[in-house]
């Protein structure tokens, strides 16, 4: 899924300074949905460290409009 509405999506807290962040997270393709939470976790469980090299500190996983969790750091 990769519509503006509904799935399953990461949203993104940016480190302060980084006005660039939002920008590369939306080039690299980390605006993804998904069509279930499962495959949101195992996306993350592998994109976290690169998401972490383009400036962001914290992730909220939301469902259409509703939040499930987060933000959950992604600092260790």
């Amino acid at each position: 899924m990769d519509g503006s509405t509904g799935g399953w999506h990461w949203s993104p807290g940016f480190a302060p300074g980084r006005p660039d962040a939002a920008a590369a997270y939306r080039q690299a393709g980390f605006a993804t949905r998904f069509p279930t939470q499962a495959e949101a976790e195992a996306w993350l469980g592998e994109a976290w460290p690169e998401l972490a090299d383009l400036g962001v500190v914290e992730v909220t996983l939301v469902e259409g409009d509703r939040v499930v969790y987060g933000p959950m750091s992604l600092s260790g």
